[in-house]
């Protein structure tokens, strides 16, 4: 008794639009720095290679034209899960909660660098 398992279901389409994509790579990088802050109380390298994944993926998932949401979309939602992030903990102390987003923004830098880098080529 044989099975066909030509019927496989195929994606089928040009790929995410721009809101998708905006979606998709802020709902992902969120996730993942959230739970690296509820595990390790900072974030770091996960984080780091969370963004860079993020911005593959909407390179590689977009349609054409949604290379520049794809590039500008991962550091605007690390830093503003990071904001909200940092007000719900420290609250609306000024000095405090600048100094944790500055500390949140520097510990993935080279992550956020390199994925610019290589997002603006391929833009």
């Amino acid at each position: 008794m044989s099975h066909d398992v030509t019927n496989k279901i195929a994606i089928t389409g040009p790929g995410l639009k721009k809101q998708g994509v905006v979606v998709l790579q802020s709902l992902f990088i969120a996730l993942f720095t959230l739970l690296e802050l509820w595990i390790r109380s900072g974030v770091g390298v996960v984080t780091g290679i969370v963004i860079c994944l993020a911005l593959f993926g909407g390179i590689r998932f977009g349609r054409s034209g949604t290379r520049y949401v794809s590039v500008v979309t991962p550091p605007l939602a690390f830093a503003a899960t990071i904001l909200v992030h940092v007000i719900l903990t420290d609250g609306l102390k000024i000095s405090r909660a600048g100094i944790d987003f500055i500390a949140a923004l520097a510990s993935v830098a080279p992550y956020l660098m390199l994925s610019a880098l290589y997002g603006w080529f391929m833009y």
